[in-house]
């Protein structure tokens, strides 16, 4: 295991092909500065190239996840000094906003593991994620509207009604209320929700059913279950699908997963 501090964001490589982000402002709850922003974008980059990390643990230091947009002040983004009020502000908002599309474009899959407050973009990245587990001290809300933006905000207003249903994410847009880990788990926003101290833990034995899988096969379905949602119908998904199950045949780690499912054994992949 190595650590890689670079406070506001601290990157631990926990096994091969695992990486956990840890954002690490635990005075603030982890909001959202320039610095922590410009942090994980640096990270998510240099995950774009890695080949070997397969899956990405996302989570926060401290009691808090990410409460949102830091309000004390976010910070100067290199280049604006010049730029008016409006441009100004469509940097920031366009820098945040990124975030959301690397982590859903980058191959590895991503466990969100919320150990405390997910609000405003703390949200948005939490939803951006494909897997999310909660403790049971996890609070959420949407935010934005509270402080007087629009409560659709940094990819929120697409994702989260794919995720619990249109009638809920729009009360949840429009009040921006908080809500609990147990209402997050029954409209379908989290996959589990664990004890405090059990959420370290049960991570690990979510990433070790997911590192099961054939490194295509992983990356593939985390492309394909994405774009389905997208798609305007069935024989669209269907095609797709047809495609991802030749490529994935057309692998060496293929055979190997079916001959170790029938033996009940630990496959060995060597993504070819």
């Amino acid at each position: 295991m190595s650590v890689v501090t670079s406070s506001p964001l601290e990157v631990e490589t926990l096994r091969d092909g695992v990486v956990i982000l840890r954002m690490n402002r635990p005075a603030q709850l982890n909001a959202m500065n320039v610095e922590l922003v410009d942090a994980l974008h640096a990270e998510l980059d240099r995950l774009a190239g890695d080949t070997t990390c397969r899956v990405v643990v996302l989570t926060g230091a401290g009691r808090g996840f990410c409460s949102g947009l830091d309000l004390g002040g976010f910070g100067n983004l290199p280049g604006s000094e010049d730029m008016g009020t409006v441009q100004s502000t469509m940097l920031v908002q366009t820098r945040i906003a990124t975030l959301v599309q690397k982590i859903r474009r980058l191959p590895q899959v991503f466990v969100a593991a919320v150990n405390g407050a997910a609000a405003g973009g703390g949200l948005a990245l939490v939803l951006a994620c494909d897997v999310r587990i909660a403790s049971e001290s996890a609070v959420f809300a949407v935010s934005f509207i509270r402080v007087g933006f629009s409560g659709c905000d940094i990819g929120t207003s697409w994702m989260l009604p794919r995720l619990v249903g249109a009638g809920r994410a729009h009360e949840l847009m429009l009040t921006g209320r908080r809500f609990d880990a147990d209402e997050a788990l029954r409209i379908g926003l989290l996959a589990e929700v664990v004890a405090e101290e059990e959420l370290s833990n049960h991570v690990d034995t979510v990433v070790d059913s997911l590192l099961a899988a054939p490194p295509m096969s992983l990356a593939l379905t985390k492309r394909g279950m994405w774009l389905a949602l997208e798609m305007p119908s069935l024989d669209t998904a269907i095609e797709m699908e047809n495609r991802q199950q030749v490529l994935t045949s057309a692998t060496t780690d293929q055979p190997e997963a079916m001959k170790a499912f029938v033996e009940r054994r630990t496959p060995v992949y060597r993504n070819h």
